[in-house]
């Protein structure tokens, strides 16, 4: 006999349904209670699917809210529901989900998603094939519910779908939705189409066996007046694009065309599906050939979508003006997480810092604005086509750019300022000769009226700062093109340090780090060292040692002390003290665990007072505990603090080495030791010391016993690993034999001298001119004892011959 409600336990659950609606907190707390214990009785989740299923007399949102808690209690508690009760609630939902309330259907649909999802496909057979079944109805409301329900199991289950657990189902399910592309209901077809788009990225074999049939009936789709048929279309041809192009190249030219319309599509939803498809583009290989004849129309369409819309600066307020007084709240700012300090070689040609990407970068001038938007879309699309066409790009941009920047509309001005920024990396080639004209216009552009030009502004200076130093790399005058700036870009950035709230200062101190990164010692200036520090400093007094605005800040000194060098020497003391603080104030206890990003922001400015006072920090080395510290620091189990340890350990043996003798020649020794262990399977390592070490032996007024290490070392190298160590003779040979002359013949210095030998043989031109007569006459000076040990142990004569290039043995 089939289940029926006590209708006083039904009044009970009404009115609980009823009170869970109430705002009063107290009630809401009763409520909860009442659920747990009503959790105890099974048949209660037959009280909840009748209501939402059968009580038709109840108004939609309670009949909701009962479908939703039993999706609460169906996810929490359903291995425990009895058989009876769960077949109860999945025969109810199959029964109602042609429900005429849209609501209604939708809940059932979760509903029987939520269940689905806990292993019940498998155990729910006829749920698959009745679904489909349902497609079939003639009632709308039935093929609606039905297609609202699949689209949500393809969605959740795509994967088991596609597989042999279920005797692959999409081999029916898939040629069953491309019916429906041509169904009378707009709702319809678009559910149809939403159902296919989950099975296009993982190349499900049931879509692949139908893909002309789906891209056909896609293309019959392209004029759906209904704005989520039209999303749903642009979503699967940018997917399509990215898995299956082979089967778009050959309407490519049309497909660009339909994308350039609906990139303009009324509906902004649309539009940002549309956006995607030039990302996409942008990533394979036919882009540039594809898209060449079209950026005259792109181009445009892109630059117009990256102005704010109204309800962006409603939401960002962008229409306050003077907002110094404001103080910003604390949800507009996200929160900060630092990175440690990475050490990087420098190589010819690269640029500034790699995988720099508009996306992250983009997020600082809208914070507020968390979801992805049209906005960020058409800035991203625009960087990386910069990154593809180049300079192809700028005859189809810099007409629009010049209305832009200058425009009386703040909005079109503040759009074409990220338009500049969008480019940066791109275009820097054919920016060149337009940076005169443009780095004041943005300086200016830092004291606008409107707090979201000053932000882009900022961003958008932070960007072309990277630039001008990269060329700096090719020819001197480059970084000589901001330098005459300076003094104006310091008023600029001292004055906005009084308007500037919160967030702002963010990004604030993070231009200030990169024009001191930009222009290096050119900001050691006693002018331009009155100018910024003050304003800096009295920020850093403000700010407590546990406010995570420090971050920011020490990431700014940072980059000023290492620019600064000597200039920071006033500043230094106080700000080495509070770094050696905070990383002891973070050592754990047994109470609270430590903030390690605190640690590890105070280590990498600590390497940034080395780097720019070099022997100058000698000083406070000695009188503080900093070694102590920084060997636990070392033992740190977070990687990223054991990072920037060995990174500041590297700075401070630069900067004052007396104080690390005894490390480095532990260490030295330590190499020459694997050396004679490892063999030739050193090879991939020696370029990893031997420069420092030929540094080391080179340095004036090294202790003799760090001398005798490293010249054994290095012979050790020599030794095992020739053809590398060789060619370097020439800078250590004179300072090796004069380390390791005096002291006693054991087996180290035997197997360096061995790999000298071995390097001599390699490039004997790195020891003298080569030559018979040469060798024959520097050898002739030698004493009878060491001629006789030079023959008997190693085999050497005074013969040499230099067309071979190897000694006589």
């Amino acid at each position: 006999m089939e289940w029926q409600p006590d209708e006083q336990g039904l009044q009970q659950v009404l009115q609980l349904l009823k009170d869970s609606q109430s705002p009063d907190t107290a009630t809401q707390r009763a409520v909860q209670e009442k659920l747990e214990q009503l959790n105890q009785f099974p048949d209660f989740n037959n009280y909840l699917i009748f209501v939402l299923t059968s009580l038709k007399s109840e108004d939609e949102p309670t009949r909701s809210l009962s479908g939703l808690i039993l999706k609460n209690n169906v996810k929490a508690h359903y291995q425990n529901f009895p058989p009876n009760v769960a077949d109860f609630i999945k025969r109810e939902c199959l029964n109602n989900i042609g429900d005429p309330s849209p609501l209604i259907r939708a809940t059932i649909g979760i509903l029987i998603t939520t269940i689905a999802s806990k292993g019940e496909l498998q155990m729910w057979p006829e749920l698959l094939p009745q679904l489909c079944n349902l497609l079939n109805s003639e009632d709308y409301n039935t093929c609606e519910g039905s297609f609202g329900a699949l689209q949500k199991i393809c969605e959740d289950s795509s994967e088991l779908l596609d597989s042999e657990a279920l005797n692959r189902p999409l081999n029916i399910m898939i040629p069953k939705f491309l019916q429906f592309f041509k169904h009378c209901s707009a709702k319809i077809r678009s559910h149809a189409i939403a159902c296919v788009n989950q099975f296009i990225i993982g190349r499900a074999q049931a879509l692949m066996d139908n893909i002309d049939t789906f891209i056909e009936s896609l293309f019959a789709l392209a004029g759906d007046e209904d704005s989520e048929v039209r999303k749903n279309v642009c979503r699967a041809l940018v997917m399509l694009l990215e898995v299956r192009i082979d089967r778009l190249i050959p309407h490519m030219h049309s497909i660009i065309q339909y994308m350039l319309q609906r990139t303009q599509d009324p509906d902004e939803n649309v539009a940002l599906e549309a956006c995607e498809f030039w990302l996409t583009l942008a990533e394979q290989p036919i882009c540039k050939e594809a898209l060449s004849g079209h950026l005259v129309q792109l181009i445009p369409i892109l630059v117009n979508g990256m102005k704010y819309s109204e309800i962006d600066i409603i939401l960002l307020k962008g229409d306050v003006e003077e907002d110094e007084a404001v103080p910003d709240s604390e949800q507009d700012i996200k929160p900060r997480f630092h990175k440690s300090r990475t050490v990087t070689l420098q190589h010819e040609g690269v640029e500034g810092e790699e995988g720099e990407d508009i996306d992250d970068e983009d997020d600082d001038d809208d914070d507020t604005l968390s979801d992805w938007n049209l906005r960020k879309c058409s800035a991203a699309a625009l960087d990386v086509l910069a990154n593809v066409f180049r300079d192809e790009l700028l005859p189809h941009l810099l007409p629009l750019l010049k209305g832009l920047l200058f425009h009386p509309d703040w909005v079109i001005k503040e759009s074409g300022i990220l338009v500049l920024g969008a480019i940066a990396e791109g275009c820097m080639q054919g920016m060149v000769p337009y940076l005169p004209e443009l780095m004041p216009h943005l300086i200016q552009c830092l004291c606008d009226k409107k707090a979201l030009v000053r932000s882009i502004a900022c961003w958008t200076l932070s960007r072309y700062a990277h630039w001008v130093v990269a060329f700096a790399t090719l020819e001197e005058e480059a970084c000589t093109e901001l330098v005459p700036y300076l003094s104006f870009i310091l008023d600029t950035l001292v004055f906005a340090f009084g308007k500037y709230q919160h967030k702002n200062l963010l990004i604030l101190y993070d231009a200030i780090g990169t024009l001191a990164d930009s222009v290096g010692h050119h900001l050691n200036q006693p002018e331009y060292i009155q100018k910024l520090m003050p304003p800096l400093i009295a920020k850093w007094n403000e700010l407590k040692d546990e406010d995570k605005d420090l971050f920011p800040l020490l990431e700014c000194l940072s980059s000023v002390a290492t620019a600064l060098q000597s200039g920071f020497l006033p500043y230094c003391e106080p700000v080495y003290q509070r770094c050696v603080t905070l990383m002891y104030s973070q050592q754990p206890d047994q109470y609270e665990a430590p903030d390690k990003d605190f640690m590890i922001v105070a280590l990498d400015l600590l390497s940034g007072l080395a780097e720019g006072l070099g022997g100058h920090v000698d000083t406070l080395v000695a009188r503080s505990n900093i070694m102590t510290l920084l060997f636990q620091c070392m033992q740190d189990t977070m990687p990223e603090v054991r990072q920037s340890s060995f990174a500041l350990l590297g700075d401070l043996t630069k900067a004052c080495f007396l104080h690390f003798i005894s490390v480095c020649n532990n260490a030295t020794w330590a190499i020459g030791e694997i050396c004679m262990q490892m063999g030739v399977e050193m090879q991939p390592y020696v370029a990893m010391v031997l420069n420092q070490l030929v540094e080391i032996i080179n340095r004036p007024n090294t202790p003799k016993t760090l001398l005798e290490n490293t010249a054994i070392t290095i012979g050790r190298l020599g030794y095992v690993c020739p053809q590398e160590v060789a060619p370097l003779l020439p800078q250590f040979i004179r300072p090796w034999c004069t380390s390791l002359r005096n002291i006693r013949d054991n087996e180290e210095k035997d197997s360096a001298f061995r790999g000298i030998c071995m390097m001599i043989g390699v490039n004997p031109g790195g020891v003298v001119q080569v030559g018979d007569e040469n060798w024959q006459q520097f050898s002739e000076q030698f004493p009878p004892l060491l001629k006789e040990r030079l023959a008997a142990c190693y085999g050497i004569s005074s013969v040499y011959f230099g067309r071979t290039g190897a000694l006589d043995y």
